[in-house]
């Protein structure tokens, strides 16, 4: 062979060994971490000590069976499709509010839409007068479970709501390789007026912040998840102060929390609608530990309001917002009064 065109081999070879050694596109591996107000899933059953009544057979909601049946059904749809279109086995946890009992959530994921992913639950009963309680789902795949507690929100000395109010649900597990707090919250409402009230969310908003602060003293960079349905939007004092949540992510330093949907409120996006306006009282808050770019851990990707077309309503002066359970005491066959909030994470393969 002669030596121009031997050495045109030998060249050609070392090009494409060398493009063969090139480094492939980066391969990242993504979870879903969602948070959703399932309004008002009762059982049937009147229980002696809540004031449940309203959801039973023979109360104005006229909860049937059937209805019950339907509610389920329709939530386990949610749950299925929910977060799917990037992390196609659903989110790896669920916080919830407005639960009932262990029941309700033993039914929830035995519905056929879900009970494939074989998600558990961490619940515990709070001293909420209507009975209604935090719970987290996690599906065991993705999710260890290390321990769980429930975090008592003293506003006795209000004297408001009967000085009763749902407990902080505080989770600690293993999300994939990284230990990870979750605290799931549901604050008191606004009724009676948001000024008047604000004091309860203020204090309610000190219960996680208590407890994160001892987190951050034994290290800064702990991973932390604070969920929930707030009755507050980004901006108000009780999110931004008291539990010190910030939505300019070039200010977060170590041993912070990050707030993303700011910047969806402030484009008039919102979880639920009230008054012809929107609110984002559902919010997914990170710590800054989400952050770190070092070693193969998870860090926060993005954010999204879960408004697809199927939960909203399309006729009507509630045209745009959530397709709810109820209008007034009857039942429309709906989802609930909530949109779904979710978060994703990135790590690299």
């Amino acid at each position: 062979m002669p030596f121009p065109l031997l050495l045109l081999l030998f060249l050609s070879a070392l090009l494409h060994a060398g493009a063969l050694a090139q480094p492939t596109e980066d391969r990242h591996e993504l979870i879903a971490i969602a948070f959703y107000n399932f309004e008002n899933l009762f059982d049937t059953l009147d229980d002696p000590w809540k004031y449940d009544e309203d959801f039973t057979p023979s109360g104005i909601y006229n909860y049937t069976a059937a209805v019950y049946r339907a509610k389920l059904h329709n939530l386990a749809v949610v749950l299925q499709k929910l977060g799917t279109d990037i992390s196609p086995e659903g989110p790896a946890i669920i916080g919830t509010a407005e639960i009932e009992n262990a029941r309700v959530l033993h039914d929830l994921t035995a519905q056929p839409e879900i009970r494939h992913r074989r998600y558990r639950f961490v619940h515990f009963e709070s001293p909420d007068a209507r009975g209604i309680d935090v719970a987290l789902l996690y599906h065991p795949k993705y999710f260890h479970l290390l321990q769980a507690r429930a975090l008592f929100t003293d506003i006795s000395a209000t004297g408001e709501k009967g000085g009763r109010t749902r407990d902080v649900l505080h989770v600690t597990g293993i999300l994939r390789g990284d230990t990870a707090h979750v605290f799931v919250n549901h604050w008191p409402s606004r009724r009676g007026g948001e000024e008047a009230s604000a004091v309860l969310r203020k204090m309610a908003a000190r219960v996680s912040r208590k407890v994160i602060d001892s987190l951050f003293a034994v290290n800064p960079e702990t991973r932390i998840l604070v969920m929930g349905d707030f009755n507050d939007d980004p901006g108000n004092a009780s999110i931004r102060h008291s539990l010190g949540a910030s939505g300019d992510i070039r200010k977060i330093k170590v041993g912070e929390l990050y707030n993303p949907w700011g910047a969806f409120i402030n484009r008039g996006i919102g979880t639920l609608g009230y008054n012809d306006s929107w609110n984002l009282f559902d919010q997914i808050i990170l710590s800054s530990g989400w952050f770190s770019q070092s070693g193969r851990h998870w860090a926060y990707h993005k954010a999204d309001i879960y408004n697809r077309d199927f939960l909203k309503e399309h006729f009507g002066r509630f045209k745009g917002y959530p397709h709810r359970s109820f209008d007034g005491t009857n039942w429309i066959n709906g989802y609930s009064d909530h949109f779904p909030v979710i978060i994703y994470l990135k790590r690299t393969l």
